[in-house]
């Protein structure tokens, strides 16, 4: 759906619309369909050729808490427990407002989805949370593609305007926003609207924000779509929007960069029961720990990377694997021996390190590594691996908002009529991103910007 999605014809476009949407990820996506459900006339506008952003690449899924999902499942959980396991895992750096919100109002995201054909009612589990809360399809395809065709099915059906191609190079203020200045592929123009909502995502693809903020990741590759580099930060900037958490960029564990094109190994593959090892073929690490803490150990391998094992189980219940199959980053055998032999790994120590996994797993009690969230043991043959290394993945730094999603001034006062939401926003997720927040943020925050939009429109 997302690649025979056909962008909205250029000659279309009006000179004045309620609401600006910039970015066609699923913060804009999401912000833009409620906005027209709440009676707005909203317009999406994406510089990129394509639509979806980031989110296309997104494989595992959505964390939520006390959700309708966990509860026909029988998982207890809570918000406050949800609340905890991020704060912890940001190192107790989250914005407080932003993360009481954020935990509070993923139940009604989720519910919110279901009812617009998005049905994410299948559980997994990500690294640094102690239940299962991380929500994705049925047919446990990747997450990413899902979402964005199911949003772009209700962009098509409410007929809102969205334009590709389509960069944003000014964000016009008065007193308050009045509109944007764009550049398409023919000229520049103007057009007027009471509200703009910045949901461009991170600058993970920005090399030159990379070197200002992080130099020292400037060895790393990204998994980030080329489009992700900050526009919306610098235009937000530019009319005086504070920044925070600029330096904070997380690098993802486990990203396969053998191939001209880095592919994510999203955090499903662990969660549905992989196990990370070495080049010697023994484990490391407790496969679920956050992400920097994964990060951290395997860059203590001395550059060799490491390798994903897992079962054909693992892959039933991981279908994003077929695709990494698909582009040839899977090595596959009959047996571990045989595996180890593709792998160039000693097999007797790969075959005696998933003989000590299935015994952690049978007993609930990982003594090597005290992983908590080892379900299933690796038996199913064939047996695979994928090699895997860090990569800039994700950027938590951004633009100062409040809990309203309103973007702020260096002085704490909004900016009237600017909104911001997704990974464009700084603070939420402290110094480190728990996996399967970030599309929980989009559509949380979506939700809630264009309430917020439609109540300060009708105020005016």
């Amino acid at each position: 759906m997302s690649e025979r999605f056909e962008p909205t014809s250029l000659d279309k476009l009006e000179k004045q619309y309620d609401l600006v949407v910039i970015g066609s990820g699923s913060a804009g996506l999401t912000t833009a369909i409620k906005a027209a459900e709440l009676g707005l006339h909203p317009v999406i506008l994406e510089k990129m050729p394509t639509v979806g952003g980031d989110t296309k690449r997104a494989s595992s899924g959505m964390n939520a808490a006390e959700t309708f999902v966990q509860t026909e499942q029988g998982i207890q959980d809570s918000v406050g427990q949800f609340y905890y396991e991020t704060l912890r895992g940001g190192h107790g750096q989250n914005d407080p407002d932003l993360l009481k919100y954020f935990t509070e109002h993923g139940a009604r995201a989720i519910e919110w989805l279901y009812k617009e054909g998005v049905q994410l009612d299948d559980l997994t589990i990500s690294g640094g949370m102690s239940v299962p809360r991380t929500h994705r399809p049925r047919s446990k395809e990747a997450i990413g593609t899902y979402l964005v065709n199911g949003l772009l099915k209700q962009v098509q059906a409410k007929q809102i305007p969205l334009f590709c191609n389509v960069k944003v190079t000014r964000i016009l203020t008065e007193d308050k926003v009045t509109g944007v200045q764009i550049q398409t592929e023919v000229d520049q123009q103007i057009i007027q609207s009471r509200a703009v909502i910045i949901a461009t995502g991170g600058f993970g693809a920005s090399k030159k924000l990379i070197s200002e903020y992080r130099p020292d990741l400037n060895k790393y590759r990204t998994t980030n779509q080329p489009g992700n580099t900050g526009d919306g930060i610098l235009l937000a900037k530019d009319i005086g929007a504070k920044l925070v958490d600029m330096d904070r960029i997380q690098v993802h564990p486990t990203a396969q960069q053998d191939t001209d094109h880095v592919y994510l190994i999203g955090e499903t593959v662990r969660g549905e029961g992989a196990i990370l090892v070495d080049q010697n073929g023994n484990r490391f690490v407790n496969e679920l720990e956050t992400r920097d803490k994964v990060t951290a150990a395997i860059e203590k391998l001395d550059g060799t990377g490491a390798y994903l094992i897992f079962d054909a189980a693992v892959r039933s219940r991981a279908k994003a694997i077929d695709f990494y199959d698909h582009v040839g980053l899977v090595k596959s055998a009959d047996n571990l021996i045989s595996l180890a032999q593709e792998l160039g790994v000693d097999g007797e120590t790969l075959s005696r390190t998933v003989d000590k996994w299935n015994e952690s797993v049978s007993n609930r009690l990982d003594i090597a590594f005290g992983r908590k969230t080892g379900r299933y043991l690796l038996e199913t043959p064939p047996y695979a691996a994928i090699h895997v290394a860090p990569a800039i993945h994700y950027t938590m730094g951004g633009v100062k908002t409040n809990d309203q999603a309103e973007v702020l001034r260096d002085d704490g006062q909004p900016i009237p009529g600017l909104y911001a939401v997704g990974e464009v926003v700084g603070g939420l997720h402290g110094g480190n991103r728990i996996g399967g927040n970030s599309l929980s943020e989009t559509v949380v925050f979506g939700l809630r910007a264009a309430q917020q939009v439609r109540d300060y429109i009708f105020e005016m």
